[in-house]
């Protein structure tokens, strides 16, 4: 009620102070780049509270009114010319030198931070700012390929962002049934892994004894979940997605219950971009549930390899022979799967790969290629199994040819793992996975050898 109380009071405000700036204010007559910048000036050069929250709210409305060659000529504006006063820093250098101290320290720092910060900081006054900003987040992202020049205002952008979603902000609250029918449609719009289909489909993900969904929300987007994970308590750890959606399926008595799967992670906005949540989360969902179910011994991903099959068509590094190329584009036919030759025979090239995919294949940067292992082993979490045909979606065919995988956040190695991946770029992997490798390193000797 408070917070409702507040948000009306500061959007009256708002308005009222629109009504003023529009009287007097002749860049009302410029909705195109040009004119937002000068309201972006005006709105740094400080006014009342009221006309400047009024201000920051109708720089937002007018940058919708923009359309792509707009929202880009503005950004570049943004980037360009709200860097940080030159005079200022250079004055402020001078003064470190000739005295080096916490003073002139805290006057360097504060001089160099560009203009375009204090500016999204009042934009983010206006009623329902934080949210606008996030969408413009969003455009911007969309435009940073090919313009480079735009890679110090989005730096900016995800300093400030960052802070106003951290932890300490985010409320996590899980998500059954009974939630807002607004909230679920976001549910089932953003889920980004394994499709929602219908109201059924997700009541069958949310509702049933053994199955849990959690999401954060942050006071700022109340009725937005940033992000969700969906979870399958079972009795043991799974390998195939299909058994925990299938339609009728028996549900798992929570007595007998001992293993939870986080089977699905999706964020929903994408002007949050950068900004992680999703080891905070899955962390904070492991506590609740263990509170909830003390059973619970083991907490297991089961989740897509994305990047596998783009490796596989586009690296020149993967180690193929001739037939095994040959061999690979059965993957093309449909029902391949339903063939138990040719699935033996693409199983013994393509688990060993995949071992080596996630083991030993590298970025030009040095990075591991998939995404989802980047996170999970990130969060600390060990390569536990690669599943064959654990998707046979037409999604999870085209990205992994069906693989998945389980990652097992163990909590007592949870930091050990985190330091080995972050300091040295260590794969934590199960002995079983370390097998197939040592398969495809005798694979490729005997190809060596023929």
């Amino acid at each position: 009620m408070a917070n409702a109380f507040f948000s009306d009071l500061l959007s009256t405000i708002s308005e009222r102070g629109r009504i003023l700036l529009r009287r007097g204010d002749p860049s009302e007559a410029k909705p195109d780049a040009a004119g937002l910048v000068e309201l972006c000036e005006a709105l740094l050069s400080g006014r009342g509270e009221a006309s400047g929250t009024a201000m920051a709210r109708e720089l937002l409305d007018r940058y919708h009114d923009l359309d792509a060659d707009g929202q880009r000529s503005f950004f570049k504006a943004l980037a360009r010319d709200f860097g940080p006063d030159k005079d200022k820093v250079a004055k402020a250098i001078e003064a470190w030198r000739a005295h080096p101290g916490d003073g002139n320290g805290g006057q360097l720092h504060f001089a160099s931070e560009p203009r375009r910060q204090e500016l999204i900081r009042r934009l983010n006054r206006a009623p329902g700012g934080t949210s606008e900003l996030v969408k413009m987040r969003a455009d911007l992202l969309g435009m940073m390929n090919g313009h480079a020049d735009l890679a110090a205002l989005d730096r900016d952008v995800v300093h400030l962002l960052g802070s106003w979603f951290n932890r300490g902000f985010l409320v996590l609250r899980r998500i059954d049934w009974s939630t807002p029918a607004n909230i679920l449609e976001q549910i089932i719009r953003y889920e980004a892994v394994h499709e929602i289909h219908d109201w059924d489909d997700l009541r069958r993900r949310i509702d049933p004894v053994d199955r849990r969904c959690y999401a954060f929300f942050h006071p700022a987007l109340a009725d937005e979940p940033l992000i969700f994970v969906e979870v399958a308590l079972t009795e043991a750890m799974p390998s195939a997605i299909a058994p925990l959606l299938a339609v009728d399926r028996q549900p798992v008595p929570i007595e007998r219950a001992r293993t939870a799967v986080f089977y699905s992670i999706s964020n929903t906005q994408r002007g949050l971009g950068g900004i992680s949540f999703g080891n905070f989360l899955i962390k904070q969902v492991v506590e609740e549930l263990r509170r909830e179910s003390p059973k619970l011994d083991t907490f297991v991903t089961l989740s897509p390899v994305p990047g596998f099959m783009p490796w596989l068509q586009q690296a020149k590094d993967v180690p193929l022979g001739d037939e095994d190329r040959a061999l690979l584009k059965h993957l093309d036919e449909p029902k391949w799967f339903e063939n138990a030759e040719l699935t033996a025979q693409l199983r013994s090239v393509l688990e060993p790969l995949a071992a080596y995919y996630f083991l030993k294949a590298r970025t030009s940067k040095g990075r591991l290629i998939d995404s989802v292992a980047r996170f999970h082993l990130g969060n600390g979490a060990r390569l536990e199994r690669i599943n064959w045909l654990g998707d046979l979606s037409p999604k999870g065919l085209r990205e992994s040819a069906g693989v998945m995988v389980n990652y097992l956040y163990r909590l007592d190695d949870i930091e050990k793992n985190h330091e080995a991946y972050a300091n040295d770029g260590d794969v934590v992997a199960s002995s079983a996975v370390k097998r197939l490798l040592k398969n495809e390193g005798r694979r490729l000797l005997d190809m060596r050898l023929s």
